[in-house]
C-alpha cells in the first residue's frame, strides 16, 4: 500500500514520519510545500497518478487564526481549495480537520453530529475543507482535534516554555475550556484507522482524554518541565485571568471539549490522559534543548 502524507514538516506530519519506523510495511511519499503545492491541481492530480497513490493523509493546514482573519484567501485555499484538489484524486482520504468547527459556546462536549457554526475565517475555511469531502469524496475519514503540540513546530507547549524561561510572569486565561492533543498520539490513530480491515468513513473526534484550561495546561507544563530539568531554569509564576483581560485580535472558543465516544468505539482503543502525553512530549523536547 502507497501512502501519500502532505504537510510532513508541520508537527502532525512530523510525528507521522517518527511512527513511520512501526509502520514498515508501508511504502510513503513525504510532501510539504517545498515539493508539492497542494492548490495546484494538476501538480496534485500528476503526483498521485504517476506514483500510484492509494491513500491520502492530509496533514496540511492554515493554522494561523489570526493570520487566517488577515488573509482569508490564503486560508481558503490551503484549507478548502487543497482540499478539494485532493478529493477530486478519487483516492482514500484521511483528513485532519479542527474544533473551530464549532461556536465554543457550548456546555457539553462536541459530537460529531453536532451542527457546526465556526465564528472566524479559520473555522470557516476548515468547514468548507470538509463540505468539499463530504461531496466529492463521501467515503474519507476526517479527524477534528484541538489544541494539538509536539516537540516540534509552533505551539503552546514550546511559547510557554519559552517565556517562562525569561519572564517573571505569565499571565493565561483560564475561562477557555478544551483538550490538549499530542501530535503523536493522533497519528497513532491516523495509523489505526489505516490498518482497519475494513476502511470506517465519517467523521471522528479525537484529542486527548481529559479537560482544562489554557491557564490549568501552562501550570502543568511548568511543573513538570521543572521536574525535568533545573529548578530554576523556568521560573515565571502563572496567574489566571478572564479572556476579557486578553486582546484576541480573533474570537477564541470558550468550551471545545470533542466527544470521542465514537473513535474509541470505532478502533476499540484507550486514549491516553492529556497530563501522560505531555509529559511524553516534554522528556523528548527537553532532551533536545
Amino acid at each position: 500500500m502507497k501512502i501519500l502524507i502532505t504537510g510532513c514538516n508541520g508537527q502532525l506530519g512530523t510525528a507521522m514520519r517518527w511512527l513511520s519506523a512501526e509502520h514498515s510495511g508501508y511504502e510513503y511519499i513525504w510532501t510539504d510545500i517545498d515539493n508539492l503545492d497542494l492548490t495546484d491541481r494538476e501538480a496534485v492530480k500528476s503526483l498521485v497518478e504517476k506514483e500510484k497513490v492509494d491513500i491520502i493523509v492530509n496533514c496540511a493546514a492554515f493554522t494561523n487564526v489570526d493570520g487566517a482573519e488577515q488573509n482569508e484567501t490564503a486560508a481558503r485555499m490551503v484549507n478548502s481549495t487543497a482540499v478539494e484538489n485532493l478529493a477530486l484524486t478519487g483516492r482514500r482520504i484521511i483528513h485532519i480537520s479542527t474544533d473551530y468547527v464549532f461556536s465554543g459556546e457550548g456546555f457539553l462536549p462536541y459530537k460529531e453530529s453536532d451542527t457546526p457554526q465556526p465564528r472566524t475565517v479559520y473555522g470557516r475555511t476548515k468547514l468548507e475543507g470538509e463540505e468539499k469531502l463530504h461531496q466529492l469524496c463521501p467515503d474519507a475519514i476526517i479527524i477534528r482535534t484541538a489544541w494539538l503540540y509536539s516537540p516540534v513546530g509552533k505551539n503552546f507547549v514550546k511559547t510557554m516554555l519559552n517565556a517562562a524561561e525569561v519572564r517573571e510572569e505569565l499571565k493565561v486565561v483560564y475561562d477557555q475550556i478544551g483538550t490538549p492533543t499530542y501530535a503523536v498520539d493522533l497519528a497513532r490513530v491516523i495509523y489505526a484507522f489505516i490498518g482497519q480491515a475494513e476502511w470506517k468513513s465519517g467523521i471522528y473526534h479525537f484529542t486527548n482524554e481529559g479537560v482544562c484550561s489554557w491557564y490549568d495546561f501552562t501550570v502543568e507544563i511548568l511543573r513538570q518541565a521543572r521536574l525535568l530539568t533545573s529548578a530554576n531554569r523556568f521560573k515565571a509564576k502563572v496567574l489566571p485571568i478572564r479572556s476579557e483581560e486578553y486582546q484576541y485580535a480573533t474570537p477564541r472558543p470558550h468550551y471545545s471539549v470533542l466527544d470521542k465516544k465514537k473513535i474509541k468505539q470505532t478502533l476499540s482503543i484507550d486514549i491516553p490522559y492529556w497530563t501522560d502525553s505531555l509529559n511524553e512530549c516534554l522528556v523528548k523536547l527537553l532532551n533536545e534543548r
